[in-house]
């Protein structure tokens, strides 16, 4: 099995960062053939080669933060809307909402949503969200 790391560019021979740059030069359609973008770098055709499966940058996608959270809602119109209305101006972008039928008013809701650019701390919004009329029983799942 391989082992990845993550390290500091500045702990890398500087032919690793000219690697990933002749990559990102083909795969965004600015040059079309490797030899151009080597030499657009100055690298070799063969250090490119040499290293081109084994250098990459971090994904995006690998920096999100993701969260999940219950809680209650008392089955009157606006309460679901205020929610995520809270969240919006909390900066925590919604990836998934469900919401069970209301048994005697209260419905059940587990909300998944992306923390990475959240203003204020996760225990901050599960404050806001549980003041909200309407809601109760507001409980952190889990973090990733």
């Amino acid at each position: 099995m391989k082992q990845f790391y993550i390290v500091d560019s500045s702990m890398l021979p500087e032919v690793v960062g000219k690697v990933i740059a002749a990559r990102a030069l083909l795969q965004n359609g600015e040059v079309k053939q490797v030899s151009e973008a080597v030499k657009q770098v100055g690298i070799s055709r063969g250090t490119y080669y040499k290293y081109k499966d084994y250098a990459f940058l971090p994904d995006p996608e690998m920096a999100s933060r993701k969260a999940v959270i219950s809680l209650m809602l008392h089955h009157d119109r606006g309460i679901l809307s205020e929610v995520l209305t809270t969240m919006s101006q909390a900066q925590a972008s919604i990836v998934t909402i469900n919401q069970n039928i209301p048994i005697h008013n209260w419905a059940s809701v587990v909300m998944s949503f992306d923390i990475s650019a959240l203003q204020g701390t996760l225990d901050d919004l599960v404050t806001k969200l549980g003041d909200i009329r309407g809601v109760s029983d507001v409980h952190l799942v889990s973090v990733e």
